[in-house]
């Protein structure tokens, strides 16, 4: 295993410490944190803030989640149902500025509610900017503190977080691997009766995420080809890991429409960087992604942002979607 790569001492020190920062208010213990069936009543904001709170929890936490499976999490809207559950909740587990409705709800519930237990997943791990369309992600390496530009595009679909900032951090092993120790931390502070456990347990989760990382890391290294193209730009974090170009056809936005002179601009992409398939996902229409996949004589094929898991997924978790999207890009990319 490439120790480098492996989440640095200090990276894990500051998550912990900024996990202190996320976790709003935290002043009870136990008795405060659990529900009347024994146990942590968590709500997440999308399937991977419920992936990491389920993983970290175990028997110890009740989780739900407001991006039902199927939905698309970007243009969720909150029911008055879903408020409630904010409202009573015991932790929230969100990534701000990816749903902006809920962004608004938390902050209501932090307000009006009395919430006190809210981690911001943002705070866990350091966010970029990456480039929309016509701007790919050249790959390079990270320090121990993952401190690096990422150029601001013009023309993005969907903004995002300050500078428009990409919130898609969970599809890079390493950066959700630091959410998770900052949420693992958060738990020990909000239900201390169980912080051992919660301590095992996320150390299980980033040995898990570290290994990934490796296969990933050794999966890419020998291909034909580094660009690949993609209906929704989520994909910057994991391109810039692995020394990739991502080339989306429309911004962060998988619903956003591409114009007729980007399409005809994906078409030299194509041709002068030897791609051979166009990617769409499973939560949108692969209508476009067939488009230009026809008009380049390319094949289609899936890689999956991850932000919901359906009976449509390559997969049934976390772990085994990123396995096909990394035996699919191998496949696109002919890495050997």
């Amino acid at each position: 295993m490439n120790v480098r790569r492996l989440i640095p001492t200090a990276a894990l020190a500051g998550a912990v410490a900024l996990a202190a920062t996320a976790l709003t208010a935290c002043s009870g213990a136990a008795d405060a944190a659990a529900g009347q069936d024994g146990k942590v009543h968590v709500v997440a904001s999308f399937y991977p803030m419920q992936f990491i709170a389920e993983r970290i929890g175990r028997d110890h936490v009740k989780v739900d989640t407001l991006t039902k499976p199927g939905v698309e999490p970007h243009d969720l809207e909150i029911t008055p149902k879903q408020t409630g559950q904010l409202a009573e909740a015991d932790v929230v587990l969100y990534l701000r500025t990816l749903q902006p409705a809920v962004d608004k709800a938390v902050a209501q519930a932090v307000a009006h509610s009395g919430l006190e237990n809210v981690v911001d997943a943002t705070t866990l791990t350091k966010l970029e900017a990456h480039g929309g369309p016509g701007h790919g992600e050249a790959g390079h390496e990270h320090t121990d503190g993952d401190e690096h530009a990422g150029g601001h595009a013009e023309g993005d679909g969907h903004e995002h977080g300050e500078a428009g900032e990409d919130p898609h951090v969970w599809l890079d092993p390493t950066k959700y691997a630091e959410i998770a120790t900052g949420f693992g931390a958060a738990m020990e502070k909000a239900d201390p009766g169980h912080a051992a456990d919660y301590r095992k347990n996320t150390s299980e989760l980033v040995a898990q995420l570290n290994a990934l990382d490796t296969e990933f890391e050794d999966g890419l290294k020998n291909k034909a080809s580094k660009t690949f193209i993609t209906t929704h730009s989520a994909f910057g974090y994991l391109a810039e890991r692995y020394g990739l170009d991502q080339e989306g056809i429309s911004g962060v936005d998988p619903e956003a429409e591409p114009s007729p002179a980007r399409m005809k601009e994906l078409q030299s992409v194509a041709k002068k960087d030897n791609v051979t398939t166009v990617f769409f996902e499973t939560l949108a229409s692969d209508k476009t992604a067939k488009s230009l996949a026809k008009d380049t004589g390319l094949t289609t094929d899936v890689l999956d942002p991850l932000e919901g898991i359906t009976d449509k997924s390559q997969g049934s978790d976390y772990f085994e979607v990123m396995r096909s999207n990394l035996k699919n890009l191998q496949k696109a990319l002919g890495a050997k």
